[in-house]
């Protein structure tokens, strides 16, 4: 992450976006947007992600987020983005 997007305050809730590399309109088809969304399920079960809104756009991500008590949301975000990464 970069110094302009680092979490300061991990109490915080934090609006979060990421996209696809070129911007191309991947996230089309319910099965891809069925990997983003189980996945954001397993960082809600397992990582500590606190998340109150989100929306998968064809070429993007908005979340609205914060970590839970003993975890980090940069970890969370790059976990999650990691998990989807194709080999």
């Amino acid at each position: 992450m970069s110094e302009k997007y680092k979490v300061r305050d991990q109490d915080k809730l934090y609006f979060i976006t990421f996209a696809t590399v070129y911007r191309l309109d991947l996230f089309t088809r319910v099965e891809y947007k069925n990997i983003l969304t189980d996945s954001l399920k397993h960082c809600q079960e397992n990582k500590g992600l606190e998340l109150y809104a989100w929306v998968i756009m064809t070429n993007h991500v908005h979340l609205m987020a914060r970590s839970a008590k003993g975890f980090l949301l940069e970890d969370i975000i790059r976990d999650y983005k990691n998990s989807l990464r194709w080999p």
